[in-house]
């Protein structure tokens, strides 16, 4: 087994061995998933995690790559700012919440619905509680992904992703020697369906990982699948339990539910720059539904609101939802996918895991429902195969709005 060095950073790989970027000759088990192939892939970038953990190397030289201009640098809202303790709590009172529970039960489902659409329409986050997950998969699955980033570097460098996808351990996005780089390393994973999964990239260790991350991967799936249908009520459109009657074919809403996958991300503090420093670039998601839960209490993630930027303060057994580009282009606008971005903490390190949720690869196009489209309403999105749809996705680097969804405007 041996190691690729990433020509822009010989020149300090002496400094230690933290520069192991990917894996060539690993062995490995073959990637028996049945999804396409070359989707995209992301440049090999050094380990943030293992950058942390020396700070001796830590110099202007190797943080160049990091260091964000005044303009996108993590000011806002900063906890040495004099409201900093109100504008916190304002900013997390704010973001609305859908109880779940409620939007199933007949007797509430109308209310907690019409929340539901308020929060679509006017926030694109919301919090989800009373989700049903159950506690013991929500904490199985957080000590797994904990104890992976536990592990020796090398134990995580053998699930490295491959020159061909961004799936395995690594970063995604990168597609420029030259652009700012994220502050995290991230696990990303094909978890639903089962099918579409690359084993060889599971980690083994801990033990429990696998199995930890199956039962978690379909319990949340369960959350978005009743999110989307209550989301199809809304826009007027039939639900699984009409398509279930033989009333219709599934709606492009509840559809989106049906492929998933996982991006585990770890933050390591950065006490040297952590004011210039972002975890996660502004960018809005290029998928349909989004669920993130948050392993470590300590918060990160920032919306893009009124021209702030707004903190999104964990709430303790709440999943965090957000609107995808997919469903801003299937709704013609109606919601709207957010920007947003994760900020790094001085001394703490941070751990999420978001569950992304799109259609299947097979599921033919994305584009405005027409059932939904008003007398003389022109589309505003163009209408694209969900496979060519993930390739635009990963050509681009993570910049403000999805690049995917720009393309797909239509210019009257």
């Amino acid at each position: 087994m041996f190691y690729i060095i990433h020509p822009s950073h010989r020149a300090i790989a002496g400094c230690t061995d933290y520069y192991l970027l990917s894996q060539v000759g690993r062995p490995v088990m073959a990637d028996t998933s049945s999804k396409p192939r070359n989707l995209g892939a992301s440049l090999p970038v050094p380990n943030v995690q293992d950058l942390a953990a020396r700070p001796a190397c830590l110099d202007h030289h190797v943080l160049h790559r990091y260091l964000r201009d005044d303009d996108d640098a993590p000011a806002a809202l900063s906890p040495s700012s004099t409201n900093y303790a109100a504008a916190l709590a304002a900013a997390s009172s704010s973001v609305p919440v859908v109880d779940l529970a409620r939007l199933l039960d007949p007797a509430h489902a109308d209310d907690e619905a019409a929340r539901l659409r308020a929060a679509c329409e006017d926030w694109g986050f919301f919090h989800v509680v009373n989700h049903g997950v159950p506690d013991e998969v929500i904490h199985d699955v957080k000590e797994v992904i904990k104890a992976f980033f536990q592990l020796p570097l090398a134990d995580r460098q053998a699930l490295a992703q491959g020159p061909a996808g961004v799936e395995g351990y690594g970063q995604a996005f990168v597609v420029s020697e030259d652009q700012k780089l994220d502050w995290a390393d991230m696990l990303f994973l094909y978890t639903q369906p089962p099918e579409y999964r690359s084993l060889n990239l599971w980690p083994s260790r801990p033990a429990t990982f696998r199995d930890s991350l199956h039962r978690y991967s379909l319990a949340v799936q369960r959350v978005a699948t009743h999110l989307l249908a209550a989301m199809a009520r809304n826009l007027g459109l039939l639900d699984h339990q009409d398509t279930a009657a033989g009333n219709g074919n599934q709606n492009q809403m509840t559809a989106i539910a049906a492929a998933q996958a996982v991006r585990i991300n770890y933050y390591p503090p950065c006490p040297q720059a952590h004011d210039r420093v972002l975890g996660l670039s502004p960018h809005s998601d290029a998928v349909g539904l989004t669920l993130l839960l948050q392993v470590s209490p300590v918060p990160g993630l920032q919306i893009r609101r009124g021209g702030a930027w707004i903190p999104v303060v964990p709430l303790p057994g709440a999943l965090v939802a957000n609107v995808g580009d997919v469903i801003e282009v299937l709704t013609n606008g109606r919601y709207k996918s957010i920007e947003h971005r994760a900020v790094v903490n001085a001394t703490q390190e941070r751990v999420s895991v978001a569950a992304f949720h799109s259609a299947r690869f097979d599921a033919g196009t994305y584009g405005p429902i027409q059932e939904i489209m008003r007398p003389g309403e022109a589309p505003l999105y163009r209408t694209i195969a969900v496979e060519d749809y993930v390739k635009l996705v990963l050509s681009n680097k993570l910049q403000g709005k999805s690049s995917a969804i720009d393309a797909m405007k239509i210019n009257y």
